[in-house]
Order: structure tokens, then C-alpha cells, then sequence
């Protein structure tokens, strides 16, 4: 069990190997969950993604072209189950 020492204003250091159990780098955020018998939960806090993130996502991953009519093709089919 890893000890950790609480400063004089109430801040704690995370020691390298709890960090890394965690996944976290520096300057990344943990989430606590305060749990009713007085203990702590800890997780790393993974940013959720917009819409901006998935924006030309797929951008330059392929030369091929998609054309309107077939993405509107492709989606009919796949609603009527024609795949």
C-alpha cells in the first residue's frame, strides 16, 4: 500500500507508480469519487470528443472518392437491409 503525505494546504503528490497505474501523464487530470464508507475511487479523466475531434478524421487515409449518391445509395441499402 502506497502512503502519501497531505501538505499544510491540503494537497497530496501522487508518486510516479500510481500515476502510471493509472495511465497519467503530467498535467492530466484524475477524477475522485467520494464513496459513502470514506473511501476514494481514482480514474484517470479521458476528455470526451466533439464533433470538431471526428472532422476530417478519416482525412488522406485513402485515395478513393465517395460521391454523394453513393453515401445516399449506401444508406438506403443498409436501412432497406440490402447490404
Amino acid at each position: 500500500m502506497t502512503q502519501l503525505t497531505v501538505t499544510a494546504r491540503g494537497q497530496v503528490t501522487f508518486r510516479k507508480d500510481v500515476l502510471r497505474h493509472l495511465g497519467v501523464q503530467p498535467g492530466e487530470k484524475i477524477e475522485v469519487d467520494k464513496l459513502p464508507d470514506g473511501r476514494l475511487a481514482l480514474r484517470a479523466a479521458r476528455p470526451t470528443a466533439g464533433l470538431d475531434s471526428f472532422v476530417g478524421l478519416l482525412a488522406g487515409k485513402t485515395a478513393r472518392v465517395v460521391s454523394l449518391e453513393d453515401i445516399e445509395k449506401a444508406a438506403s441499402d443498409g436501412w432497406a437491409d440490402r447490404s
